[in-house]
């Protein structure tokens, strides 16, 4: 056998056992969300971990603004999941979906000034996130 051939069954193997196996995870990911990290960083610990339909009545009932974020992101990485199984032909049960991993970064700050005392300018830093969340799901025993 040659390499070349020894290369394309590889290959060939590699495509049949990933599309054999259902999508493991999905991701969806906002950048530059207009609010601060650290806002943005109370919300997202709450999620951490639970189950995607928690994670959504906890985020749709939330007074914070940063929930209505974090819930889209939530439901577009849901649908990346869905999509991801309908393309390998696989089945996905979004009831056994979980957040798997969710964390925000900070983003690029958008510099302003704000006028001051005796003609002077004070900088303001008006902050941006990113948001990236994954989900999973889980294993049943």
């Amino acid at each position: 056998m040659t390499p070349q051939t020894t290369k394309t069954t590889a290959k060939r193997a590699a495509k049949t056992t990933r599309a054999s196996r259902p999508a493991a995870q999905a991701r969806a990911i906002q950048r530059t969300t207009r609010q601060s990290p650290y806002k943005m960083r109370l919300v997202i610990d709450q999620i951490r971990g639970k189950s995607v339909n928690e994670a959504l009545a906890l985020l749709t009932f939330s007074k914070k603004h940063a929930a209505k974020q974090i819930e889209k992101v939530l439901r577009s990485a849901v649908a990346n999941a869905e999509y991801q199984a309908r393309e390998a032909n696989a089945s996905v049960d979004v009831d056994a979906l979980f957040v798997k991993h969710a964390v925000i970064n900070e983003g690029p700050k958008l510099k302003r000034f704000t006028p001051a005392a005796m003609g002077r300018a004070t900088p303001i830093q008006k902050r941006t996130s990113h948001v990236e969340i994954v989900v999973a799901e889980r294993e049943t025993r």
